[in-house]
């Protein structure tokens, strides 16, 4: 009896190994479904572009003063239409709005480091490319990060910096390790193509509210955000990476801010539950010249909250003797 006991063990071991090998390839399969499903119903709405070897999804409108858009994580390029903020800015200005590495369109090749510094210098390849010079830059978010990343190794470029949202200074991060999971290898991409996006779909409800609070979601985004877009298992493999990558950038970065010497315009919201305010207050402290504006009862996503002020600074600084 303990001798058939013994041998059904390695038996049911190896069928429950084969049903769960099963039930994983079976979510990869429903996952890589409902990625192309997304992009079939959010097609490209711009353009390509190649920059050392690394395909570029973006958009160029409009005529006068180039402004550039560089998003932050989680979302695409087109966050900046959905909050209006790229409508307000092509009445006077060329606008240019980059999907970053990995998320929207664009690639994020595997065996790169992909920290702040490295998207600064493809989207300025970019830029060169385009013939656009001197454009007024603005980040939101992650993206802040890049655009002082850019505006730190190419000043004579950086016409100025809007910033919005951003983190600026190294900080304990609980989120950070639990995000950065996705970006470990082969565990993360067991997880992205598996149960992250169900993981996903789950807290987006939470996530969304966080990013406004303590204001409330906007109806355009929330009608016209995807987050089957951002649950594609590309675009969770970017969003983790970024994660990871989010303080080594910073670290990177801090002790050059004083260096800065362009127009520098640094927008906060008192209620930011991702990013406190003094973040921003610290950067306008270590920017001489810099002004701030901290606007009271916006959260997160100030760009979809105060697209006017946002539209407003820019402004300052493409005509600033007529403000």
């Amino acid at each position: 009896m303990n001798l058939l006991r013994r041998s059904s063990r390695p038996a049911l071991a190896g069928r429950s190994l084969a049903w769960a090998a099963g039930a994983l390839g079976a979510l990869a399969l429903v996952n890589h479904l409902f990625a192309r499903r997304a992009e079939r119903r959010h097609p490209p709405g711009g353009t390509f572009i190649e920059v050392d070897g690394v395909r570029l999804h973006y958009s160029d409108r409009g005529t006068g003063t180039p402004v550039v858009l560089i998003h932050g994580n989680m979302v695409t390029g087109d966050d900046y239409n959905t909050s209006g903020l790229a409508e307000l800015l092509l009445k006077s200005h060329r606008v240019i709005i980059f999907d970053r590495p990995g998320f929207g369109y664009s690639e994020r090749p595997r065996g790169r480091v992909w920290a702040a510094a490295e998207q600064a210098e493809l989207l300025h390849g970019a830029l060169r490319q385009l013939g656009i010079e001197r454009p007024i830059v603005v980040g939101h978010s992650w993206g802040a990060i890049v655009a002082l990343a850019l505006a730190d190794r190419h000043p004579a470029d950086t016409a100025g910096l809007v910033l919005l949202s951003g983190y600026y200074f190294w900080t304990l991060r609980p989120d950070v390790w639990m995000v950065s999971l996705g970006a470990v290898p082969v565990l993360g991409d067991i997880l992205r193509y598996t149960v992250s996006p169900i993981f996903g779909w789950l807290t987006m409800p939470l996530v969304k509210r966080a990013l406004f609070s303590p204001a409330r979601i906007t109806r355009r985004f929330a009608g016209e955000f995807s987050p089957a877009m951002a649950l594609r298992p590309s675009q969770i493999r970017a969003t983790a990476a970024d994660g990871a990558l989010m303080i080594p950038s910073v670290l990177d970065l801090r002790h050059r801010y004083p260096m800065l010497s362009m127009p520098v315009t640094i927008i906060a919201g008192d209620g930011d539950k991702v990013v406190f305010k003094r973040s921003a207050e610290r950067l306008h402290r270590s920017i001489k010249g810099s002004n701030l504006r901290v606007v009271k009862g916006a959260g997160h996503m100030l760009h979809h909250l105060e697209p006017r002020l946002v539209a407003g600074a820019v402004e300052a600084i493409a005509k600033p003797d007529q403000i």
